[in-house]
């Protein structure tokens, strides 16, 4: 790496620099490039090899004003140039690269980093640190952009002989069973609903609560600072649904859009627009960020490890855009949520009970074809990740199971279970500490829709097919409600 920054510095007025200079220059190891004052203002250019430039800026402001104060003069705000960095790449970009406050230009394997005009809090808020990682994750990410999953085989059950090959979302739809109000949003007649709540059920008492897990009830808004701590804003922006409060509730400020409305029986968007507050949160996307924002800075006692949390009161809703298909590919599904924190050992351990509790779901009461594997993105198995004990003991298993409607058995399952555990990655985003332990955490989301078509989709929509285990929590449907 190579830093060169050219700064300035205003001071209260026109200073006597006698001596100044080489005082700065005893900072630390960096080529003073230029040093010189114009009426009130010091204009200085620094390079250095070692430290990050702004850093030795920051330093240099700081030292400026001790020695400057002596002399009765103050030291006012610091401006930021012109900075160019120059980053030794491991990899040469395979397309063009772009990030937020700079200008990039590429010579072999040296990225050209320049930036200019930025005030102090800039430099101060080590947004360069954060550009020089972002530029290198977006190269590194075109050498496995597209590229497959690391996908391994745990377990498989025996094949199963389904009972149709029909596809229950659109069965579910001729019956009048399910009622699409949106995109990707569905209305659920009692049939249906029956369904759905036998796998709550199921899933309740066979899995959650015999292993110790205790209910929350959360709200359905998750605010941009929880987001931003748990990387959801950084990886998924494009997923969530965002939620804007009105300016105001005075009805002369909402006349002009309530007339229009009147009049014209439509919504007009570009007035409603200046009645809302840019959003400051969204709908959940997932459970977890809140349970882990609840739990912010406090520290559990060991007595109380492993922390066992469940909530199923909320829907989860996230914007799909193609492939949406029935109730397994939705924009809002319902899902139990368990989040687990404790430590290392805690976590490996209940991970195989948990393992154990959804195959004995699986297997004796719902009967179904389906398989284990353990994923990790491409990029982290080309990182040489996969197969180091430790980041084994993280990661993801998932739950799929086969979709006969869709076709053969070579490639058409559905993941509708998994399992995490991601180490200390929220524990610390959130300051979750153990009395005495470092804490990991994880999570696995019950999806009660996939739960539902994993099942319909092997055993029909018909009661009489249905094994004895299941219809011991769902014996029979209610009648649908009957329409002239």
């Amino acid at each position: 790496m190579e830093y060169d920054l050219k700064f300035s510095i205003t001071l209260s007025k026109e200073a006597d620099l006698e001596g100044i200079e080489e005082e700065i220059k005893k900072l630390g190891n960096f080529e003073l490039k230029e040093f010189r004052q114009q009426d009130n203002k010091i204009f200085i250019e620094i390079v250095s090899k070692e430290r990050r430039a702004h850093e030795w800026a920051l330093r240099i402001h700081k030292k400026l004003a001790m020695l400057l104060g002596k002399r009765r003069v103050g030291v006012r705000e610091m401006m930021l140039n012109e900075y160019t960095i120059k980053i030794k790449l491991d990899k040469k970009p395979l397309k063009s690269v772009s990030i937020p406050f700079a200008d990039l230009e590429f010579k072999d394997d040296v990225a050209i980093m320049k930036i200019v005009d930025k005030e102090e809090e800039f430099m101060r808020r080590n947004y360069v640190d954060r550009m020089i990682r972002l530029l290198k994750e977006k190269i590194e990410k075109q050498y496995y952009e597209g590229k497959k999953e690391y996908w391994q085989l745990l377990w498989k059950s025996e094949e199963k002989e389904p009972v149709w090959n029909g596809d229950p979302s659109e069965e579910m739809q001729k019956r009048g069973w399910i009622k699409l109000l949106g995109k990707g949003k569905w209305f659920y007649m009692p049939p249906a609903a029956a369904i759905i709540r036998a796998m709550e059920k199921i899933a309740l008492q066979e899995v959650v609560l015999p292993l110790g897990f205790k209910e929350v009830i959360e709200p359905m808004h998750v605010s941009f600072d929880t987001w931003l701590k748990t990387g959801h804003l950084e990886g998924m922006p494009g997923e969530i649904y965002y939620i804007c409060e009105p300016k105001s509730r005075d009805e002369q400020q909402w006349e002009h859009f309530i007339d229009l409305v009147k009049i014209t029986k439509e919504v007009p968007t570009d007035e409603l627009l200046k009645n809302l507050k840019p959003p400051k949160e969204g709908v959940v996307y997932a459970q977890c960020p809140n349970i882990y924002a609840s739990l912010a800075g406090k520290t559990i006692g060991e007595d109380a490890l492993p922390l066992l949390l469940f909530e199923h009161s909320v829907p989860s809703d996230r914007y799909e855009a193609g492939g949406k298909h029935g109730i397994e590919r939705v924009d809002e599904f319902h899902r139990i949520e368990v989040v687990y924190i404790g430590t290392k050992e805690q976590l490996l351990e209940l991970r195989e009970k948990l393992i154990a509790r959804y195959k004995h779901v699986f297997n004796d009461i719902l009967d179904l074809e389906w398989r284990m594997a353990r994923v990790t993105p491409f990029y982290m198995q080309q990182a040489g990740i996969v197969g180091i004990e430790e980041e084994e003991a993280k990661g993801t298993i998932d739950f799929e199971a086969w979709l006969p409607y869709r076709g053969d058995r070579s490639k058409e399952w559905l993941e509708f279970q998994n399992i995490s555990i991601v180490g200390e990655k929220y524990t610390k985003a959130f300051n979750i500490k153990g009395q005495r332990s470092t804490l990991w955490s994880g999570c696995s989301g019950i999806g009660l829709e996939r739960w539902m078509v994993s099942f319909l989709a092997q055993k029909g929509l018909e009661p009489e097919n249905w094994p004895k285990s299941f219809k011991k929590y769902l014996a029979e449907l209610p009648e649908m409600p009957k329409f002239l």
